[in-house]
């Protein structure tokens, strides 16, 4: 409980201190306890309370959610885990997917997967400093250099920062840090590492000079993002990072990113994402059929908006091993031989017949044509319930209609591609 004597002394000897304090930190077990002992003091004493904030977090307990004791032999050593593991990986598991109150499992193979985060971020960092030139100079370049992708991978890191701040904000410790594990893991290191390479081997000075200062400042800002819970790795890499006049010596003290509405590119982010659909699509579609990296197609692409498909003809070609890509108006009037690959808004077709087996893509697009006319079935029955269409709230009805839009287009392109595989 708090003393009268001690807490005037601790004030009067430190007037940064203020009271009542931003926040109260604590276990579920302690509630009855300091926290209702301190508050009845400080009501007595100051007539207020003596928190802004409360936030109450669960146990860490075993697997099966038992509280970890020594008479159960559950408990665990942490010095081990991270001996084992690292410090960052033992902290980054009991974060990430924690909601705040609620009992957090300890599982080793979660460890284990922050540990392979770890990795995989100084793996990246690793390959950035390796085709960093001696005379580098950090920096965002001016926006007219930047092409589709800088744009895209700027946005998605001004939408975490935006996003991680209000999670913290709100003490959900658990949401930012799985945001940031997905930028740093899936946006930065599968994507745009990968979409960066063309450039930093093109011969052009300005382009790899572009992408160079791009994969820096998105580094720069995502360790920035991840320090609060990986602050060793994130702090070992700012270090070998090189840095603009004026920046901070250390990552601790440096400014927390923020949402800026000048980093932000809707349009391109919106034209990437429909060629990375595409290119997941065709990726996907060569696995399924056995089909290898190193056996290029070329790739015809039918479709109402190909400006986005133009500009990422680069990116489309290496990453989708495609010869040659070419944008006709319309489908092919003779689609024997052809795969189909079906997006939102594009339809790509490559001639496979050679590489695949035909009967099993002809199953293929039968269970997915299958699949697609349950789901227009269900949603066309949702909408013919009067009750429904009454009482659900207007934006869920329009998003119903809009799947029925979806599924009978989907529908109408996988009976073409049943069609050519006839």
């Amino acid at each position: 409980s708090i003393s009268y004597t001690m807490t005037e002394f601790v004030l009067n000897d430190n007037p940064d201190l203020k009271w009542p304090v931003d926040l109260y930190l604590e276990g579920t077990d302690q509630y009855r306890g300091w926290f209702q002992s301190s508050l009845l003091t400080s009501v007595a004493w100051k007539g207020v309370a003596p928190y802004k904030t409360v936030c109450t977090h669960g146990w860490v307990v075993d697997g099966e959610g038992r509280k970890m004791s020594k008479s159960l032999g559950n408990g665990i050593d942490p010095l081990e885990v991270i001996a084992q593991y690292g410090a960052d990986a033992l902290r980054f598991m009991l974060l990430d997917g924690s909601t705040p109150g609620n009992d957090m499992r300890y599982s080793e193979k979660k460890v284990e997967a922050a540990r392979n985060f770890a990795n995989k971020l100084w793996n990246a960092t690793r390959f950035v400093l390796m085709n960093l030139p001696e005379d580098f100079q950090p920096g965002l370049p001016e926006e007219s250099k930047l092409d589709m992708s800088d744009k895209w991978v700027l946005t998605k890191l001004n939408q975490v920062a935006g996003a991680m701040t209000d999670n913290l904000d709100h003490f959900e410790m658990g949401l930012a840090a799985a945001k940031i594990n997905s930028f740093i893991w899936d946006v930065y290191c599968d994507w745009f590492i990968e979409i960066a390479k063309p450039r930093l081997n093109s011969g052009d000075a300005e382009q790899a000079d572009t992408a160079r200062r791009v994969l820096v400042y998105v580094l720069d800002k995502a360790l920035k993002l991840l320090h609060p819970f990986m602050p060793f790795i994130t702090e070992e890499i700012y270090q070998a990072l090189p840095k603009c006049d004026g920046a901070e010596d250390i990552l601790m003290t440096a400014q927390w990113p923020e949402y800026t509405e000048a980093l932000s590119f809707p349009a391109e982010e919106s034209a990437m994402e429909a060629v990375m659909d595409l290119i997941r699509a065709i990726r996907a579609r060569r696995a399924e059929m056995n089909v290898p990296p190193s056996k290029k197609a070329e790739l015809m692409i039918v479709t109402d908006q190909a400006e986005p498909y133009q500009q990422g003809l680069h990116f489309i070609q290496r990453l989708a091993y495609a010869s040659n890509v070419t944008f006709p108006e319309t489908a092919p009037a003779d689609v024997t031989g052809l795969v189909s690959v079906v997006t939102h808004d594009a339809t790509a077709y490559l001639p496979l017949s050679e590489l695949v087996d035909l009967a099993a893509e002809r199953e293929r697009i039968a269970k997915e044509l299958e699949k697609a006319k349950n789901g227009l079935r269900i949603t066309e029955g949702k909408l013919a319930n009067e009750k429904f269409v009454a009482h659900a709230p207007e934006n869920v009805v329009n998003a119903e209609r809009e799947k029925v839009a979806k599924y009978q287009e989907l529908i109408a392109k996988l009976e073409e591609s049943a069609k050519a595989m006839a």
